[in-house]
């Protein structure tokens, strides 16, 4: 057996078991690409390692740190607290509230998971109160988070624009961020208004919300009233200054983050030592051990004998939804920004040029959008946190068959909407 189909193998081993069981697939990878690159195509250790993927590491450290530190001393609770009193108790606003709290949440920095993270428990809670179903309040926490997880500065949006930067897709970050932001918009909101949201909009829930903040927050809630500090409001600017530094006068964002980061701890307005300690190592290590294990496919051929496969079921007019349905599949049991889009979109350009008429950024966008549109299936870590954080009343069986189905019946959704966004009307393609 050579060493193409081998590493291929070891690939979809890390897959299977990043599916099926919990050990870390990022070790896991790392331990496959050493047997394999070293003991099967004869390759250095030093030419494994050089693998590892040190600017995007150091991206996402950085930026992970900065907003940690957020989280820490309760900035972004008392953001997401705040919000909650601007729907003047009109139920029917306060999924929509939601929706757009995890989407801006997600978009400048903190990412999908976090944002998720912090937002659920809230918005369960409400949902519990004031009778909205926790269905339809987990599909608009987690698409709204989805919404915002391609933005450049979140880290799934840099760990997605770095790979794409590598096979020749530099330049479209925006492009992506809003292709991903507008599909769940779509698709979040027809759900909204399919499961009664609707009907929510003439009711008004006149008692005081109980709505728990974090244990790191302290909110000064007794009184309904929330208290912004110092602390509070110099890691808002803080946090403000480098979406600034990065958007206008092109800051690199990592470099930029760990900067900001020490710059809260000298001014006492974050704990980085805190901030480490909930930083998600988990993810950051996945997302490197697998691109180390990417890299010792392309070096074997084991990338272009994946290419190959993947072409062998498309058609130029079908490899969109079959793409999009593919990585959609595999992302209900898998991490979308630890595994899938890692190993699904450095097969971009030679399926591409195997299939012959099919823009790379219609197949790219396609992985992208539909990788995430299943993420609030039950067994994804969106779903997950929205079903952890239900009400004692939630019946969670019947929330889990929800979701779940929910999951399911995107991969066909995502499939039907990127062959018509991307091969039908060709969005934003060249």
């Amino acid at each position: 057996m050579d060493a193409a189909t081998v590493s291929l193998g070891a690939l979809l081993v890390a897959i299977v078991v990043s599916c099926t069981i919990r050990l870390h697939v990022g070790f896991l990878a790392i331990a496959l690409a050493w047997i394999t690159g070293v003991y099967i195509a004869g390759m250095s250790a030093n030419e494994v390692m050089n693998g590892f993927p040190t600017r995007l590491f150091l991206t996402l450290a950085g930026v992970t740190l900065l907003f940690s530190q957020a989280q820490a001393n309760g900035t972004l609770d008392r953001i997401a607290y705040k919000a909650v009193h601007y729907c003047r108790g009109n139920v029917g606003v306060m999924p929509i509230m939601f929706f757009v709290l995890a989407f801006v949440l997600a978009s400048v920095g903190p990412g999908n998971i976090a944002s998720t993270a912090l937002i659920a428990p809230m918005a369960m809670a409400v949902a519990g109160q004031v009778g909205i179903p926790a269905f339809l309040m987990a599909i608009m926490v987690g698409n709204g988070a989805n919404a915002g997880s391609l933005s450049p500065i979140a880290p799934t949006g840099i760990i997605v624009n770095e790979v794409m930067a590598e096979i020749g897709l530099d330049g479209f970050e925006q492009l992506t961020y809003i292709n991903n932001m507008l599909a769940h918009v779509v698709i979040a909101f027809l759900a909204y208004f399919i499961f009664g949201g609707w009907r929510l909009l003439g009711r008004y829930h006149s008692e005081t919300l109980v709505v728990p903040p974090s244990d790191s927050s302290n909110l000064n809630s007794g009184s309904g009233t929330i208290e912004f500090d110092t602390a509070h409001w110099i890691t808002i600017a803080v946090i403000g200054s480098l979406l600034v530094g990065v958007i206008l006068f092109d800051v690199n964002v990592g470099l930029g983050a760990f900067a900001a980061a020490i710059l809260l701890s000298l001014l006492k307005a974050g704990d980085e030592l805190e901030a480490v300690k909930l930083m998600p190592w988990r993810v950051i290590m996945m997302v490197c051990g697998v691109t180390v294990l990417i890299s010792v496919l392309d070096e074997t051929g084991g990338l272009d004998l994946f290419t190959q496969l993947l072409a062998g079921v498309s058609t130029p007019q079908s490899v969109t939804a079959v793409v999009a349905f593919s990585t959609g599949f595999i992302s209900i049991y898998s991490s979308t920004s630890g595994v899938v889009l890692p190993a699904f979109l450095p097969t971009v350009p030679g399926l591409a040029e195997q299939l012959g008429g099919v823009a790379p950024l219609a197949i790219a966008s396609s992985m992208n959008v539909g990788a995430h549109l299943v993420d609030v299936s039950a067994l994804s870590t969106l779903g997950a946190l929205c079903m952890a954080a239900a009400p004692s009343s939630e019946d969670s069986r019947k929330l889990f068959n929800q979701l779940m189905a929910w999951g399911l019946s995107m991969t066909v959704v995502g499939a039907f909407v990127c062959f018509l966004l991307f091969t039908v009307l060709r969005i934003g393609l060249p």
